[in-house]
């Protein structure tokens, strides 16, 4: 038997994603969480052999930093992030934080199914889509941002000024700056405006 905890801010996706699974009798949900923290501390509690992730809780924690503290656990479960999101930045701090897999879930219930049962086996379960990015990605690593420089990217092209970037980072404004010059270099622009439109148009940013 695989136990499972499952991660995400909305009610309705949970109960989906808990119907869809149980027509398994391999697989038994152990518990529910909807913020961070309450996975964090689930995963600490019950210790099942994989969390179900979503990475965008509407929280400042993301689902990446629940990951990372889930995986530093002792005996940590396996983490599959499952979520809407798919650009290189989301992918990227996922599997740096210790992420098993990472699924969309528009997935068909057997592929998940499948990477489900592969994460508790302690193998690696992307969806093709996914890791033909990652492939792509290391196919040409010359014009790669950092995760950090796409944590930033990511802020530029949701409004954030400066100052806020910084403090949801928990780094400086000047360090921020240099973060920009660094993108900006690697993008071939020279405005917020042109690297935004530039990572959008390559699916480098939501």
């Amino acid at each position: 038997m695989i136990t499972l905890i499952l991660a995400d801010d909305h009610p309705v996706v949970r109960a989906g994603i808990r119907a869809m699974l149980s027509s398994d009798p391999d697989l038994e949900i152990l518990g529910e969480a909807s913020t961070p923290g309450e996975v964090i501390a689930m995963a600490q509690e019950l210790k099942p052999d994989v969390v179900l992730m979503d990475l965008q809780f509407g929280t400042e924690q993301t689902g990446a930093d629940a990951t990372k503290e889930i995986r530093s656990q002792k005996e940590a479960p396996a983490v599959l992030v499952l979520t809407n999101y798919d650009t290189d930045a989301d992918i990227l701090s996922a599997v740096e934080a210790g992420a098993s897999g990472y699924l969309l879930k528009d997935s068909p219930p057997e592929e998940l199914i499948a990477a489900i049962k592969a994460a508790a086996a302690g193998e690696t379960a992307l969806a093709p889509a996914i890791a033909g990015r990652l492939m792509a990605r290391m196919r040409s690593p010359q014009t790669s941002l950092s995760v950090r420089e796409m944590e930033v990217l990511q802020l530029v092209a949701d409004g954030e000024p400066n100052t806020q970037i910084a403090k949801l980072l928990h780094i400086t404004t000047a360090t921020v700056k240099t973060h920009l010059v660094h993108i900006y270099t690697k993008l071939g622009v020279s405005s917020r405006t042109a690297a935004v439109a530039v990572a959008r148009d390559s699916g480098l940013v939501r």
